[in-house]
């Protein structure tokens, strides 16, 4: 007799019309299993905390006047390579745009080095003489930001520390400042950063906010939107009254 024929259950007849083997199935089960399939639930860290809050920043009551802002290029120094500097600038201005405090206008670092003869500038190091002045002019801007990369670990647990300074074209002051490191072994940055993906990841059974804190760039995703959060907030004019204005052939 020749071998019995094996009849394929549905998950079985589905998986191979997919071309997805069992093993691989039950593989990614095992996986979502291993990291919870469903999405936090009410007591989990990342919704009830502790949760954290950067306080070395200041800066001045609101942005006042304050319409355009031009965005360096994040500088790094010795901290990272220039390659990893360059990979965080889009992060740094979909943070900064997502904060709606002002237009965005950014300086690329091909521009900067054109410019200036350096792809980015520290914001505690010396500027070209011409720079305030040529940018003011040329994006026809009220400030300048600069953002500076001081802490970086790519490995877990994961670290970024972030310095910026925001300096008004008129008078060169500064309008806001911020100074802090964002480390993954503190809970309470770790519990702010799962916090930060918890909508973002609804898309998906499996909860994912904890790939965060092995994703340099979903982390930085984080730790600059923190930051942008700490900016002066936009005046808010009231409306003037109307004025009534008399009907015609009233006394």
């Amino acid at each position: 007799m020749g071998a019995p024929t094996r009849i394929l259950t549905n998950p079985e007849r589905t998986l191979r019309v997919k071309g997805v083997s069992g093993a691989l199935f039950l593989s990614a089960l095992g996986l979502g299993l291993l990291s919870g399939c469903m999405h936090p639930g009410p007591y989990d860290t990342a919704r009830v905390g502790p949760l954290y809050t950067p306080l070395n920043h200041s800066g001045e009551p609101n942005l006042g006047d304050i319409r355009r802002v031009v965005l360096m290029p994040i500088w790094a120094g010795s901290t990272a390579s220039a390659e990893t500097a360059a990979g965080f600038d889009p992060v740094l201005v979909t943070a900064l745009q997502a904060s709606q405090r002002f237009e965005v206008v950014t300086l690329s670092r091909e521009d900067c080095l054109r410019r200036f003869r350096a792809e980015a500038f520290s914001s505690a190091g010396a500027l070209p003489h011409d720079l305030m002045v040529t940018l003011q002019r040329e994006f026809a801007a009220d400030a300048l930001l600069f953002v500076d990369l001081t802490v970086f670990s790519a490995h877990r647990p994961l670290a970024m520390g972030l310095r910026a300074k925001l300096a008004g074209f008129d008078d060169s002051r500064l309008i806001w400042v911020f100074d802090n490191v964002f480390s993954a072994d503190n809970a309470a940055v770790a519990n702010s950063v799962r916090n930060h993906f918890l909508d973002a990841d609804r898309s998906v059974p499996a909860d994912l906010t904890h790939s965060a804190l092995q994703s340099p760039s979903r982390f930085a995703a984080y730790a600059t939107t923190a930051m942008f959060a700490t900016l002066p907030p936009v005046v808010i004019r009231p409306t003037p009254t109307p004025i009534p204005v008399p009907a015609q052939g009233s006394r």
